[in-house]
């Protein structure tokens, strides 16, 4: 892969100032104050919110706790999508901090997979860099690492160490010097005005003519109404991790650089504010 250790780097540490708040009507002995923490884009929330349960739990009668969920503006929030996509969908162009409620009764069955033990976290992690390696290299390269590279990803993840993470992961970016790119480019587009989870399909990163597949062939491809404009006015805004790519860019140095440490691009499709 091309090496811009510096784009790697701001990716990774990019972080999310959250105010969290529990929820009117549970039932507190006294008073809970809010509690403020800086969410890595590239976590999971139930990797992160130890402190923030331990804080709110203190106030809870014990027999009022059930499993924590977290919302944001009536929208559950998806513990099985990376933190730094769960804003980008939801709440990209709100003031900071990002305002989050706590919850520990009436668990939203129908919007919310349960997760009781970060070993659920871990198992749908490794399933997504297994499926990106599929795409990318037919999984030869994750299936040739050992049970240690495996697990010095996930505790990478989890620790929140770069270094210890793109040890490994950096294989997972490489691609043989005769190809230019993958074989295909894991990535997900999600849009906020749709129930539908998120689009997916095969997409190469070359075109049959040799030249780069940029960003804006690959939604013109796919969601060609992310692009579209009304009067020569965009309605739409394409986010990764925070920002506004161009659409020049190419789709493989995007993947490489700004896929999320599950080795996908969320792509995050969303309206364009209108002040």
């Amino acid at each position: 892969m091309t090496d811009d250790k510096d784009v790697l780097r701001d990716v990774w540490f990019g972080r999310i100032p959250t105010c969290f708040t529990l929820y009117q009507d549970e039932i507190t002995e006294r008073e809970a104050d809010p509690y403020y923490l800086l969410l890595p884009r590239i976590s999971y929330l139930t990797l992160v919110t130890d402190k923030v349960k331990k804080h709110f739990q203190k106030v809870m009668k014990q027999e009022e706790v059930s499993e924590i969920w977290f919302e944001y503006e009536g929208t559950p929030l998806k513990w099985h999508y990376p933190i730094g996509l769960l804003f980008d969908l939801h709440a990209s162009n709100t003031a900071l901090p990002w305002s989050i409620t706590v919850h520990f009764k009436n668990f939203p069955e129908k919007d919310l997979l349960h997760c009781h033990s970060k070993d659920v976290i871990e198992a749908h992690f490794m399933a997504c860099i297994k499926e990106a390696d599929a795409l990318k290299h037919k999984s030869q390269v994750i299936n040739e690492m050992q049970k240690k590279d495996h697990k010095q990803l996930w505790m990478g993840l989890q620790n929140d160490k770069f270094e210890q993470f793109w040890a490994i992961n950096r294989k997972l970016m490489e691609y043989p010097p005769e190809e230019s790119g993958f074989r295909y480019i894991p990535f997900r587009i999600y849009q906020a005005t749709t129930d539908r989870p998120f689009i997916q399909k095969l997409f190469r990163p070359i075109a049959s003519g040799g030249q780069l597949h940029t960003l804006g062939d690959l939604l013109k491809d796919v969601c060609p109404s992310a692009i579209a404009s009304e009067d020569g006015e965009q309605k739409t805004q394409v986010m990764i991790h925070g920002i506004e790519p161009m659409l020049e860019t190419p789709i493989q140095w995007l993947s490489e650089h700004m896929s999320y440490p599950d080795n996908f691009l969320h792509i995050s499709i969303i309206p364009r504010p209108t002040d």
